[in-house]
């Protein structure tokens, strides 16, 4: 559905039947809502209307907002009412960089996230490999070298050899993917079947960790990780069972982001055939909240097809394609993010740049002029400056294009030259509270401890320099739940109660705006969510505790009650 057509259908609605929504002189009573909410505290993220007990929906649009007693006048016999009992309602959560099939395949392998040590790793391995089928392939992700209790032995810079895990598993191949998604440990079957030797050269933008006599440890980090993808790829079931899996991954994802309250995602990095899936997963309502999908594709494919896939509101408003995405570095944890100098524990290493700069150049280029957003993956200093830069140039080239809201994902280390250029250019800061206090204990190991401080996670700078940020959890690489990111956000408190850098802390408003209108601005929706105001959807969250009030370390308790997607409630605990 067009966005236009909808606001002309809401107008419709008020003006025929809505006039108890401006006037108080109205004798006839308004035609009864669908749903009801009332009795509650309901932050609207509205400037001229910050707080209502109760609102009311008709079809998937909120049509009031006001008082308990003022909102009884739309419940009509078939009306639905919820009570909210004083609870906290606020308008549906918008994860604005999260990788949605991965949460959903993250359901169906081993999770690593909790592991404290390789050898239990090993251990869960084994398990599997005594179910598994002969040949199937096991799959886990979540593992961090940093968070393990102990170093193992043997290593290369605290990173293990497959040894353990080709004996445990010597038939079934293995990958296990860092918690990042920007390393891979796997296994002696699955190199073999990848046809990995000790001579497979390093790729582009990747590194395959050899020892000192140059044989691979088993660890792929950034683009040498596609080395393993082609025999995991050609090990498939059958078409049904494949077809099978692709939908229970979606059902899966759904199922998770409803009951965290997620009502919309923001899906950092697709393919053309993903889009199309989605669409048909949403003809077939299995697609119960919203996604905007970033395409990600080579420079020639999108020239060929770019056109053709802007979408926006498909399917009930529940798909828009406006955005390109693109990764010019890997990760911190994983020695990955492309550095000015060297990292302090890996001196003779910078980093790796993913994606050539020239070919970012012609991305952008594609992007806009076809009125796309770009989006670039870019977590370390350099790979945020090239990345601003490229955006500097392209903007200059089209004076003409205003608007653009490109958006840089992750920026969590940035040069202190270049933080006023976001600002400066409007140019989205797309970052993951939770990633701040996750990433703190070794972050200072990284990068010592005044680049930490000038430029790590610098939340307070970049808003002073004029910057918009929107929130999210990369999930899987963290949990989708947003109550962890936004007390992260307000707190920048670690497991051990140190805070990290704590002058650049959120408010609780500012927290609540990163993930609610900010992130529906970030995707160019701040007219249609992202705040509860009559006539935009109703997409509603409500929270079993107020997180604006509560104490700051109660936040974390907090759980969802309801989570409602176009005035339907889709999650109830």
């Amino acid at each position: 559905m067009k966005h236009n057509s909808m606001f002309m259908r809401v107008f419709l609605v008020v003006l025929i039947f809505g006039c108890g929504l401006f006037t108080s002189g109205c004798s006839e009573k308004p035609e009864s809502a669908d749903l009801v909410l009332t009795n509650g505290k309901i932050v609207t993220v509205e400037e001229d209307q910050p707080e209502v007990e109760a609102l009311a929906v008709r079809g998937d649009i909120i049509i009031a907002l006001g008082s308990t007693a003022r909102i009884k006048q739309y419940i009509g016999d078939a009306t639905q009412v919820i009570d909210i009992e004083g609870r906290l309602a606020i308008p549906g959560i918008i994860d604005s960089h999260a990788h949605f099939s991965g949460i959903g395949e993250a359901r169906l392998s081993l999770d690593l996230m909790k592991v404290n040590s390789w050898e239990n790793i090993v251990a869960m391995v084994a398990e599997a490999a005594q179910k598994a089928k002969p040949g199937e392939f096991i799959t886990g992700r979540g593992w961090h070298q940093e968070k393990w209790d102990r170093v193992p032995e043997p290593n290369v810079s605290g990173l293990p050899y497959h040894t353990e895990l080709s004996r445990v598993s010597p038939d079934n191949p293995v990958i296990l993917r860092h918690a990042s998604g920007h390393s891979s440990i796997a296994n002696a079957k699955a190199m073999k079947l990848a046809d990995i030797t000790g001579d497979t050269p390093d790729p582009a933008g990747g590194e395959i960790v050899r020892d000192g006599q140059g044989n691979a440890i088993g660890v792929f980090r950034e683009t040498a990780q596609g080395l393993l993808r082609g025999a995991y790829y050609e090990y498939r079931r059958t078409p049904e069972e494949m077809k099978a899996e692709q939908r229970k991954i979606v059902e899966l994802a759904v199922e998770e982001c409803l009951s965290k309250g997620i009502t919309s995602l923001h899906d950092a990095g697709v393919s053309f055939e993903a889009v199309d899936y989605f669409k048909k997963m949403a003809d077939d309502g299995v697609l119960r909240m919203r996604l905007n999908l970033m395409i990600s594709a080579g420079n020639a494919q999108l020239n060929q097809r770019i056109a053709d896939y802007k979408i926006l509101g498909y399917g009930g408003s529940r798909i828009t394609v406006r955005s390109i995405k693109r990764l010019i570095d890997g990760a911190l944890g994983a020695h990955g993010a492309w550095l000015l100098e060297p990292y302090d524990s890996l001196p003779s290493s910078t980093g790796l740049n993913t994606y050539p700069v020239e070919d970012l150049r012609e991305t952008a280029a594609i992007a806009i002029e076809n009125g796309f957003q770009l989006c670039v993956h870019a977590i370390g200093d350099r790979g945020n400056r090239e990345t601003l830069d490229v955006y500097e140039e392209t903007f200059k080239a089209h004076p003409d294009k205003t608007d653009l809201r490109w958006r840089i994902e992750h920026s969590q280390h940035l040069h202190p030259a270049d933080i006023p250029r976001f600002g400066q250019m409007g140019v989205i800061a797309a970052m993951q509270g939770i990633h701040c206090t996750s990433d703190a204990p070794w972050v200072f190991k990284r990068l010592g401890e005044k680049r930490a401080e000038e430029g790590a996670y610098v939340w307070r700078k970049l808003m002073a320099s004029g910057a918009l940020i929107c929130n999210g959890t990369d999930a899987p690489v963290e949990d989708v739940d947003p109550i962890p990111s936004f007390y992260a956000s307000v707190s920048r408190k670690t497991k051990d109660g140190s805070i990290f850098f704590p002058d650049q802390r959120m408010t609780r408003m500012e927290a609540l705006k990163s993930y609610t209108i900010n992130a529906a601005y970030a995707s160019f929706e701040e007219n249609l969510k992202g705040s509860l105001k009559v006539g935009k959807l109703a997409d509603i969250t409500i929270l079993d505790k107020d997180i604006m009030t509560i104490d700051i370390d109660d936040i974390p308790t907090t759980k969802v009650l309801t989570t409602i997607v176009g005035g339907k409630v889709e999650y109830q605990k």
